[in-house]
C-alpha cells in the first residue's frame, strides 16, 4: 500500500512543496508548488519575508489535497537563522538574513568572552560570523530589549513547525548549526550560553531528528479545509536531510551537498574535535541517529548564480546550460580564486571582483563570460580537493568516491572537474537529495523505513546516478599547486 508524505524544502532563493510516495520499493516525488524566497532590505537590514513564506506553505498544503491521504509533513531549511517568539506566542519581528552585515565583528567580540579554543572544543563548529551565536550576541549588544521580550528562539524549520502546530521545539540537526550546542553531549551548552551572556530560557527543548512534533493546528485545518496531519521534525537543516539520501553503500565516503553553498565532509559515529580539526576550521554537525557530519562549509554555486544576475543586469541573459558551454570552450586551468574570500560573499558584481582578485595575485585575468565561469568551476573543484585532504588528515582514512548530491550534480563540468582535481571517482545524484531525505526521514519516523542504511538503498533504487572518472592527473596536480599558492 502506497504511503504519501509532504516535504517542504526551503533554500536561500526559493522553496518547494513536494509529495513523496513510497510503494515499499522506491520513492517517487512530485512537485506541487514552487515559489521564490526573496529577502527584503528595509532601513538597512536584510530580512526573510517569513509571513510570505508561511503563506506559501499554506498554498502547498492546499495543493496537496489532490494527492489523497497525506501521512505527515516535514520541513527543512537553511541553517543558523531564527525568529523570536514572545510570551504570548507572537513573532517579535521578521527573521534577519544571515547575509546581513549586523554580525561583522561579533566573532572577535565573542573571543573576548570565551577562549576560542574552549569555544571550539565544546561546540565543534566551524567559526563563521553568520552563525546563530554571533547573531544573538549582536542582539545582546545592540538590541537587548528585543531579547528581553523573547520567550523562545526558534530556528527557521522550528519556527515553521511552531506556526503549524503551536509546539516550540528545537530539532537536533538544525540546533547543531548554531555554535551553541555541546557537540558531544547533544544539548545546549550552558557554558557557552553563560559566557556569551545569553538568556538560557529562550532555548527550547531539543528533540531527535525524525521525531513527531505534533499535528496541524485546528485553526489551520479549519482555514484550509484539512484533516489533522502529523508534523515530523525531519532533519530541519537541509544538509542533514540531503545526507540521508546520499546513495552510498560503504561506511566511509565523502559527500558533497552542492547548491548555493557546498557542504563537503564525511559521516562519523562521533565528533572529531582536536587541534587539527580546529586548525582546519572543520565543523561537526549533528544528523539522524546522532551521527556526525564532519564537514567544511564552502561557498558553492553562489558565485555563478550571482555572476549570472550581474550579466542579466548588464543585458546579457544566459541560462546555466549556455554558461556551461561557454566555460567548456574556454582555456583550462588559466586562473583561480578562493571562493571563500570575503569579497565574494556579498551580492553584486562578482565577475569584476574575480578579475580584480586575479590581477592582485598576478594571474591571467578572465575577460569573457566563459572564462569567468570556468575560473569559478575550476576553483571550486580545487577547493573541494583542499577540503578532502584536510578531512583525510583528521580522520586518517582514505576515500574512494565523492558522492555529489543536490543542484550541482546538473553541472557535468563541475562534476568532471571535481573528479579530476580530487583524483577519485565522483558519483553524481540525486539532484533532489534534500527532498528525498526529508521524505525518507518522515517514513523512518513512522516505521515505513527501518534504518538509514535501508533508506540509502531505497534512494539508489529510486534514482539515476551518473559516474565520473578522473583524468589528466598531472595537469591537475600541477594546477592545484598553483591554486594553493595564489589562495594562501
Amino acid at each position: 500500500m502506497e504511503k504519501k508524505v509532504l516535504a517542504f524544502d526551503f533554500g536561500a532563493s526559493g522553496g518547494r512543496a513536494m509529495c513523496g510516495t513510497f510503494n515499499g520499493e522506491k520513492i517517487t516525488i512530485e512537485e506541487l508548488h514552487r515559489f521564490s524566497n526573496d529577502p527584503v532590505i528595509l532601513n538597512g537590514t536584510m530580512y526573510w519575508d517569513v509571513l510570505r513564506l508561511f503563506f506559501e506553505i499554506k498554498q502547498g498544503l492546499i495543493k496537496a489535497k489532490k494527492c489523497g491521504h497525506i501521512e505527515s509533513i516535514g520541513i527543512d531549511t537553511w541553517g543558523v537563522d531564527f525568529g523570536l517568539i514572545d510570551g504570548k506566542g507572537r513573532l517579535l519581528e521578521n527573521p534577519v538574513h544571515y547575509r546581513d552585515a549586523r554580525t561583522e565583528g561579533m566573532l572577535e567580540e565573542s573571543f573576548c568572552l570565551i577562549d576560542k579554543k574552549r569555544f571550539y572544543k565544546i561546540t565543534g563548529n566551524q567559526f563563521m560570523e553568520i552563525n546563530t551565536a554571533f547573531q544573538l550576541l549582536y542582539l545582546l549588544k545592540n538590541r537587548k530589549d528585543l531579547l528581553e521580550r523573547a520567550d523562545k528562539m526558534l530556528l527557521m524549520p522550528d519556527l515553521f513547525n511552531y506556526f503549524l502546530t503551536g509546539e516550540k521545539k528545537a530539532e537536533y540537526s538544525i540546533a547543531s548549526t548554531t555554535q551553541l550546542l555541546d557537540a558531544k553531549e547533544g544539548k545546549w551548552s550552558d557554558e557557552v550560553i553563560s559566557a556569551l551572556g545569553l538568556p538560557k530560557e529562550i532555548f527550547p527543548e531539543i528533540v531527535p531528528t525524525g521525531t513527531k512534533i505534533g499535528q496541524l493546528s485546528e485553526e489551520i485545518c479549519g482555514e484550509l479545509g484539512l484533516d489533522r496531519i502529523d508534523v515530523i521534525a525531519a532533519a530541519g537543516h537541509d544538509t542533514q536531510a540531503a545526507m540521508v539520501a546520499v546513495p552510498a553503500s560503504e561506511d566511509d565516503f565523502i559527500f558533497l551537498s552542492c547548491g548555493t553553498w557546498s557542504l563537503l565532509g564525511t559521516e562519523l559515529e562521533a565528533p572529531i574535535i582536536n587541534e587539527k580539526s580546529e586548525f582546519y576550521n572543520i565543523t561537526n554537525e549533528g544528523g539522524y541517529g546522532r551521527k556526525t557530519s564532519f564537514l567544511k562549509n564552502i561557498i558553492g554555486l553562489w558565485c555563478i548564480q550571482e555572476s549570472r544576475r550581474q550579466w542579466i543586469r548588464e543585458g546579457q541573459e544566459y541560462g546555466f546550460g549556455e554558461l556551461e558551454k561557454m566555460a567548456a570552450a574556454s582555456e583550462p586551468l588559466k586562473c583561480f580564486i578562493d571562493p571563500d574570500a570575503p569579497e565574494f560573499t556579498p551580492a553584486g558584481n562578482i565577475p569584476e571582483r574575480i578579475r580584480e582578485y586575479c590581477r592582485r595575485t598576478g594571474q591571467a585575468v578572465p575577460e569573457t563570460i566563459g572564462e569567468v565561469v570556468r575560473c569559478i568551476n575550476e576553483s571550486l573543484a580545487m577547493k573541494y580537493r583542499q577540503a578532502v585532504e584536510e578531512i583525510k588528515d583528521c580522520t586518517g582514512k582514505d576515500y574512494q568516491t565523492i558522492y555529489i548530491v543536490g543542484g550541482g550534480t546538473q553541472s557535468a563540468l563541475l562534476c568532471q572537474f571535481t573528479a579530476n582535481a580530487c583524483g577519485c571517482r565522483v558519483s553524481a545524484g540525486p539532484v533532489e537529495a534534500t527532498v528525498l531525505g526529508n521524505v525518507a526521514l518522515q517514513l523512518m519516523a513512522t516505521g515505513e523505513i527501518g534504518s538509514l542504511k535501508e533508506a540509502r538503498k531505497i534512494v539508489r533504487r529510486s534514482q539515476d546516478i551518473k559516474i565520473y572518472e578522473p583524468c589528466e592527473k598531472e595537469k591537475w596536480d600541477e594546477a592545484y599547486e598553483r591554486f594553493c599558492r595564489v589562495t594562501a
